[in-house]
């Protein structure tokens, strides 16, 4: 779920070069105009744990959300790039280890410990996304010092840049606690890849216990976001082995994404758009691009393709407030993955890039 992916290793960015973004952007969008409980005993009596709330802080904390959005609507202002980095990241930590900000973890000088940040599929992940969260942790601990964890800043951060971009509001639960393990060998096999089948993605998904419905719904955070050429290149030069470009792709897509990708080198810095019709809006068209044969990635336009999942799309593709209303839900539950309840299994850094 980088899932725009937000999740898959592809990158919700924008090239180190934003000239070289603009022409491709601009070109492209010519020629494409035509809780369950757990168990705990006590004398013989099982009680319920204590799940996500939204009011978690309304007394430790009240003004909480209004500090996060202060920061976020001043970076959405200066960086907008922040919105997609800062999506990508929590859909990042919520499927590794659980949403305990773990991914916001970096390494000690000279340290062999690798941790989710230094690994290979996050290594497109950008700045402005860490810089936000530094930036509105820093605010809030000015105001409740060691009372929020990082984990819940970032989901909050995260919901304020989708909504910033014109996306849906909706309410974060909060409570969780930030993980105290951080490994960069547990990263790959837990996050989506951009060549991913239908079938590949369920299995992980269903394994972070997400639906169908899941994946097809938090894939359109694809509406935003941006994927470098190594993402794509095979689509466009040798699909699964054929030496020929994927058939699912528009000839005039595939003609302006060969123009910036080239088959073999100088196209490191180069990135595309998920979506190529709105790049900068949250909206709904991420689902009629694929109807269009318009995905990015071979993973986006196998939801279209595949019979399971062709149905929700074209549902989606029709109606936005249906998206947004189910993207909310499904944020909520994406968020609840693996969430650290206490001092047994988490902890409350000040420094959310420093493991306590």
């Amino acid at each position: 779920m980088s899932v725009p992916y937000c999740f898959s290793s592809a990158s919700s960015s924008f090239s180190a070069s934003s000239s070289s973004f603009s022409t491709l952007s601009i070109f492209m969008l010519l020629i494409l105009s035509s809780s369950a409980f757990s168990s705990a005993k006590a004398s013989n009596i099982t009680r319920p744990r204590r799940q996500l709330s939204v009011d978690y802080y309304a007394k430790s904390c009240p003004q909480l959300e209004q500090l996060v959005s202060s920061v976020t609507s001043q970076q959405f202002k200066e960086a907008p790039v922040s919105s997609p980095a800062t999506i990508r990241l929590f859909f990042h930590d919520c499927f590794v280890e659980g949403c305990d900000a773990s991914i916001l973890i970096t390494s000690k000088p000279g340290s062999k410990n690798l941790v989710e940040k230094d690994a290979v599929d996050n290594k497109d992940l950008r700045e402005e996304g860490f810089e936000s969260i530094r930036k509105a942790k820093a605010l809030v601990e000015t105001k409740c010092p060691g009372v929020v964890s990082c984990a819940d800043i970032l989901a909050i951060a995260a919901r304020d840049y989708v909504h910033l971009a014109g996306g849906p509001y909706y309410q974060v639960t909060k409570g969780r606690w930030d993980g105290k393990i951080s490994m960069a060998s547990r990263v790959s096999s837990n996050i989506p890849k951009a060549n991913f089948t239908v079938e590949q993605l369920l299995k992980l998904f269903n394994s972070k216990g997400l639906s169908l419905e899941d994946l097809v719904v938090l894939s359109g955070a694809h509406t935003l976001g941006f994927a470098h050429c190594q993402n794509f290149l095979s689509r466009l030069y040798d699909f699964r082995g054929s030496k020929l470009p994927d058939p699912a792709i528009d000839p005039k897509l595939l003609k302006a994404l060969r123009m910036y990708c080239p088959h073999s080198g100088g196209n490191s810095d180069i990135v595309a758009p998920f979506d190529v019709t709105t790049p900068f809006s949250f909206d709904h068209a991420y689902y009629g691009n694929l109807e269009g044969k318009l995905g990015l990635l071979a993973s986006d336009q196998a939801l279209f393709l595949d019979t399971r999942t062709r149905p929700l799309v074209q549902s989606l593709a029709k109606d936005k407030q249906k998206f947004f209303q189910a993207f909310g839900v499904a944020m909520g539950k994406m968020g609840s993955i693996g969430a650290k309840r206490g001092i047994k299994h988490g902890e409350k850094r000040k420094d959310c890039s420093t493991h306590i």
